[in-house]
């Protein structure tokens, strides 16, 4: 059984960091690439970042660009996402995505096999 497990997330406030780990397990996780989705209250899901599956290239949205790094530990089963300078419209529930050998341009448009139950960062201002 394949789970995706976040943690990490919490209430900070504006210009605070956080950073958000996704443990998954039930999988080789060595060929999938991984993405971490949001979803803001009211607002549907917005795709945030991507990583292959070794680690090689990423990719970000324009909001988070320069702010916000992803990273995976391929011996840990782990990818994360540093989050820097948070803004209050970073508050959302955030989700890990596995993709079997997936694209950063198939992720962006939520095509994955798996995801996690999120885990909710709340900024304030």
């Amino acid at each position: 059984q394949v789970r995706l497990t976040e943690s990490g997330g919490g209430l900070v406030q504006a210009g605070d960091s956080l950073r958000l780990s996704c443990a998954a397990s039930g999988l080789t996780f060595s060929m999938y690439a991984m993405a971490w989705f949001r979803q803001a209250p009211g607002k549907e899901d917005e795709f945030v970042t991507y990583i292959s599956r070794i680690g090689v290239s990423s990719y970000y949205a324009d909001s988070v660009k320069g702010r916000f790094t992803i990273s995976r530990d391929n011996v840990e089963n782990t990818v994360y996402l540093q989050m820097n300078s948070l803004k209050a419209e970073d508050t959302a529930v955030y989700y890990c995505a596995a993709a079997y050998r997936g694209t950063a341009q198939a992720m962006a448009q939520k095509g994955y096999n798996y995801r996690g139950q999120g885990t909710q960062v709340t900024v304030s201002s």
